[in-house]
């Protein structure tokens, strides 16, 4: 699933690429999936973007926009594009084909489950835009608006107290872009175990998750995102997580300890219990145990 580094990447290769070309073949649900959620409906697409110009692109989140003047094309985080060149092949498989007068073509596949909007002046009414609209309006966490007074504003809400480090990072589109996928070592480098309860967390602690955020989104951005992503070219990025399922099971390479898979939340968490140990049995910050 993209979440902000791919996004960020895959945009500015869009914009790169795309940026001047004339749309004159659009195919969408050439491929029935069942988890694919247009909006409009996807015999809507071809009459709404036949013959658009692309102006830019960028990335809202873990979603990517292709923009062509007035219109707005977004695909959120479950879709995987590839660019063809002449004389390329084309996937087997894809929920929209843009084709353009050159000849080259964008592909967008969906692998689980991703929704595809697209729309002119106001935003269409559903979940979809529901969803773009949160993240459109709150700061891009890879943004220079992401600052450290903000992410402490967000942790230090009185909704969130009693959430996981899991939960309140990677839940309730708070953060837009941070997902399960890269919160893992977000974490490790932080020192916070997955579970622990953000009422459990320093100041200093939170100081420290809010550089390990950023920094380790900055690094994934510089190493062109992670290796269990592509990009447009169907290039795979450099970044090797160092928590993963490939992983699991593994020594620590900090401190030799064996990194642990569990289930929670509805997914899948890794740690290591020497750098991460779980902490939700102290007193919260601010407080004495007992008061």
């Amino acid at each position: 699933m993209l979440e902000a580094p791919e996004a960020r990447l895959i945009a500015s290769q869009l914009a790169d690429t795309l940026t001047g070309k004339t749309i004159d073949t659009v195919i969408a649900e050439f491929t029935p999936h069942k988890f694919t959620f247009y909006n409009p409906e996807p015999e809507c697409f071809a009459g709404i973007l036949t013959g658009r110009i692309v102006t830019s692109a960028r990335p809202v989140g873990g979603m990517v926009e292709i923009m062509a003047g007035d219109l707005s094309l977004v695909f959120t985080d479950g879709v995987n594009f590839r660019y063809i060149d002449p004389p390329g092949d084309l996937p087997r498989s894809h929920q929209l084909l843009l084709g353009f007068t050159d000849q080259s073509c964008l592909t967008a596949s969906v692998r689980m489950y991703a929704g595809i909007i697209c729309f002119s002046g106001d935003l269409p009414e559903g979940n979809l835009a529901d969803y773009y609209q949160a993240a459109y309006t709150r700061p891009y966490v890879l943004s220079a608006n992401f600052t450290r007074e903000y992410f402490i504003s967000l942790a230090t809400e009185p909704s969130v107290r009693n959430k996981s480090a899991k939960a309140f990072l990677a839940t309730g589109q708070r953060i837009p872009g941070l997902g399960n996928g890269v919160l893992q070592d977000i974490l490790f480098y932080a020192g916070v175990n997955p579970k622990t309860k953000i009422c459990m967390l320093s100041p200093e602690d939170l100081d420290k998750l809010y550089q390990s955020i950023t920094g380790t989104l900055g690094t994934m951005v510089a190493q062109g995102g992670r290796d269990c992503e592509t990009d447009i070219f169907g290039q795979k990025g450099g970044y090797r997580a160092v928590l993963s399922k490939e992983t699991a099971g593994s020594e620590c390479p900090v401190c030799g300890a064996v990194i642990i898979k569990e289930n929670y939340m509805g997914g899948s968490i890794y740690f290591c219990p020497g750098c991460q140990p779980l902490n939700n049995n102290s007193a919260p910050r601010g407080k004495e145990k007992g008061a």
